[in-house]
C-alpha cells in the first residue's frame, strides 16, 4: 500500500485535505435559511437522525460546552424549529425535539444540497463519476474515523 507521505505517492496529502475541506464548505453554503449556523443546522441533522435529545447529549455529539449548546438551542427555540419538553423519566432534564417548521429546513436545506452536488456531478463525464463511485468507501472511511 502507498502512503500519502510517500515520494513516489501521486495525492499529496495536504493538497487532498483542502480540495474536501473546499468542497465541503461549497455543500455547506447551501441552506433553507438565511443566517441559520452550521452549529444550529448540526443541531437539527443530529435531532432528525436520533430523535429527542437532551442538551447534554447535543453538546457531547457536537463537541462544543453546556453553555454553547444552549446559545444554539436558544436560537433554534426562538426561530420556532425546536421544542424543549420536560424529560418523562426525570422532571429536572429537558429533552429538546424537532418541529414540523424545523424538519421543513431540513428537508429543504438537503435538497438545495443535493440540487447543487447534483449539477456538478453532471459536469463530469461518465467516466470521472465512475471513479468518484468507486472511491466513495474509502472516502466514507476516511469520514466515518
Amino acid at each position: 500500500m502507498v502512503e500519502l507521505t510517500d515520494p513516489g505517492a501521486e495525492t499529496d496529502p495536504d493538497e487532498l485535505r483542502m480540495i474536501i475541506q473546499r468542497l465541503s464548505r461549497r455543500i455547506r453554503v447551501h441552506r433553507a435559511a438565511d443566517g441559520i449556523s452550521d452549529a444550529q443546522l448540526g443541531v437539527l441533522f443530529q435531532l432528525e437522525k436520533h430523535g429527542d435529545r437532551t442538551p447534554g447529549q447535543l453538546a457531547e455529539h457536537e463537541g462544543v460546552t453546556p453553555p454553547s449548546i444552549n446559545r444554539t438551542i436558544n436560537g433554534l427555540e426562538e426561530a420556532g424549529w425546536i421544542t424543549r419538553n420536560p424529560d418523562p423519566d426525570d422532571a429536572r432534564r429537558v429533552r429538546i425535539r424537532l418541529t414540523d417548521a424545523g424538519v421543513a429546513i431540513i428537508t429543504e436545506t438537503r435538497r438545495l444540497r443535493a440540487a447543487w452536488f447534483t449539477q456538478r456531478l453532471a459536469l463530469l463525464d461518465p467516466q470521472e463519476r465512475r471513479l468518484l463511485q468507486e472511491v466513495t468507501p474509502l472516502l466514507r472511511r476516511l469520514s466515518d474515523s
